[in-house]
């Protein structure tokens, strides 16, 4: 009896030992966890002041560019200075990874943000300040040198939408090929800018760890460069056998179109209907399916007043008032005595309801689907602005998902009984389903090659190889060549920089295989919606009014980055990202195209 009172004595004291520390273990988790969230909670507030004012500094650089003024860039600078500074202190770094180091204290949401407040700073680290206050400066002034750019043809000045429709349009290609080279001088002057801007963003993020800056932007993905490599060349490796069709389909039409007799091997850069090769649709006009005509008769309002109905269709709400005070949708005025920024976009500037664009729209079917578009990120920003989503965490599920809903918003918006529904074409209207098979995959499918292959690779022999600054050229043209069979139409040497033409390598750099992971993306969630939801062919639907279809994206939409993109894919459609889907949708147009194609030399 003794012996089992003493056991029972021990046992009581063992229990309220356990107690004991369990409530110091518990209380002391708590009290980190109540740490980390009063940090979380003024380094939010503090950042967010400092996005508002940088947000507001960048669109009126973006917007109001006057040659040889300053101001703006200058306020931009500063803006973007003190951004950085605070993002990228040491203090936030050295607190946040100190949190970090007992992650079981903290809840997933603690975790993401601490993770994004360290992802934020490698791009800002305050152990370099020097290097950080250069880079901003150098980026200011390579987007004011891009933007600020006045492209001449013949001696006068001549805007991109009047390149980008000579190229659609011209015949005579020895016009084309003046356009074409219109549009490649503005790399000229951006080449110095390049090769330093690429030194000094690989020299701020290197500050924290990162092998360099491409490695840096993979990142964000969860995922290493060989990883992401691996993933673009697959995707590339998927569509190959239809690229391979379609490269030696235009090959032949754009010959015959153009009164060649001997057909090239290559594709000449002049000949496509894109400045840089990355969109080869309006080679194909579908008959019963001109839009130009309908769209054409619309007012420039009309465009994104109609993209606004159809997302109220769904059931999302009017864009907020604010959109429509302070976005940039429309050309400026010949007399404007400044220029924009001419590419569309989308912007977040407060993480709330203040929300805007930037276009410079036309009516024509391009814009119209442009359109739909640019209103895809804005209503995604809309949808994670909401109290269960730190602001932190109020971004894509991952990049490639931004620009997925926003494509495809602009694929179901050109399809047939989404047109009729609208009256842009007859009910009844007959078309030949394989020609619009066919201007589809010169869009979507082209881009794979060209965003996955000649983006990603040139971008990652810039950054991750140090591509010496008098290879540019050279090496863009090989890996355009090598990826896509598209050739320069005459001599390029060094003295041009045709990679900088492109805007995304100046101001959203290393990051484009967002486009290509992007187009993957749409077509799974295309296919999901057509066969599941709406019970449609996923050629032929008609998402228009469809509060079922607005649901799903909303559900999608709404956790923004806060949940994992490979779980958010295993949710709503049971599956890892891949091409099957995309290659479904084609599989008629391969067929049709061999037989096309029977007879013809194959270059690739």
């Amino acid at each position: 009896m003794k012996i089992q009172r003493i056991l029972i004595g021990l046992l009581i004291i063992l229990n309220v030992t356990f107690l004991i520390m369990c409530s110091s273990e518990n209380t002391s988790e708590e009290a980190q966890s109540t740490d980390v969230q009063s940090f979380l909670d003024d380094y939010t507030n503090e950042s967010l002041k400092l996005i508002i004012v940088a947000g507001e500094a960048a669109w009126k650089l973006n917007t109001e560019i006057y040659k040889d003024d300053t101001t703006n860039a200058y306020a931009a600078t500063m803006a973007e200075e003190a951004y950085a500074a605070y993002t990228g202190s040491e203090e936030n770094i050295n607190i946040a990874r100190k949190y970090l180091e007992d992650k079981e204290s903290l809840t997933d949401l603690q975790i993401k943000q601490l993770e994004v407040i360290l992802y934020a700073a490698a791009n800002n680290p305050a152990t370099i300040p020097d290097v950080v206050s250069a880079r901003i400066k150098a980026e200011t002034q390579q987007t004011e040198d891009l933007y600020g750019f006045t492209f001449m043809l013949n001696g006068d000045t001549i805007t991109t939408n009047e390149i980008d429709k000579i190229l659609r349009e011209e015949k005579d290609l020895d016009v084309r090929l003046e356009a074409w080279e219109a549009s490649k001088e503005v790399g000229v002057g951006l080449k110095p800018g390049l090769e330093n801007l690429r030194d000094l963003r690989n020299e701020t993020v290197q500050a924290l760890g990162y092998d360099d800056y491409f490695a840096y932007q993979v990142s964000d993905y969860g995922m290493t460069t060989d990883e992401m490599l691996a993933l673009t060349d697959q995707l590339i490796e998927e569509v190959w056998p239809l690229y391979r069709e379609l490269h030696t389909y235009a090959r032949y039409e754009l010959a015959e179109m153009y009164g060649v007799d001997e057909v090239p091997d290559m594709l000449p850069a002049h000949w496509l209907p894109n400045r840089w090769g990355q969109d080869w649709a309006s080679m194909v006009e579908v008959e019963g399916l001109n839009l130009d005509s309908i769209i054409g008769t619309k007012s420039k309002e009309w465009i994104v007043e109609q993209g606004e109905r159809f997302y109220v269709s769904l059931g999302f709400p009017e864009l907020p008032e604010v959109f429509w005070q302070n976005s940039s949708l429309y050309p400026l005025p010949e007399n404007a005595g400044y220029s924009k920024n001419n590419h569309a976009s989308a912007w977040h500037m407060d993480y709330k309801q203040d929300v805007r664009s930037l276009m410079s729209i036309e009516p024509d079917p391009s814009w119209y689907e442009t359109s739909h578009h640019e209103l895809g990120h804005i209503y995604y920003y809309l949808t994670y602005a909401n109290e269960d989503v730190p602001i932190l965490l109020r971004g894509g599920a991952n990049r490639g998902f931004h620009e997925a809903f926003g494509s495809m918003m602009g694929l179901a918006a050109m399809q047939k009984p989404f047109l009729a529904e609208l009256g842009l074409l007859p009910e009844n209207a007959e078309t030949d389903d394989l020609q619009i098979l066919l201007k589809e995959a010169l869009n979507y499918i082209i881009l794979i090659p060209w965003g996955a292959g000649v983006m990603t690779d040139f971008e990652h022999e810039l950054y991750s190889n140090n591509l010496p600054v008098d290879q540019f050229n050279a090496k863009w043209w090989e890996i355009k060549k090598n990826r896509m069979g598209i050739v320069p139409p005459t001599e390029r040497g060094e003295e041009f920089c045709d990679a900088a033409s492109k805007t995304h390598i100046n101001n959203d750099p290393a990051q484009y295989y967002d486009y290509a992971i992007s187009y993957i993306l749409l077509f799974q969630f295309h296919d999901h919606i057509a066969k599941n939801i709406l019970k449609q062919d996923p050629h032929a639907t008609n998402y228009y009014g469809s509060k079922e279809v607005g649901d799903f994206l909303r559900d999608v939409m709404y956790p923004g980055a806060s949940i994992d993109w490979r779980e958010m894919m295993e949710l709503h459609l049971g599956e890892g990202i891949s091409a099957k889907p995309m290659l479904e949708y084609f599989e008629p147009l391969l067929d049709h195209l061999k037989e096309v194609n029977k007879g013809r030399k194959y270059t690739l």
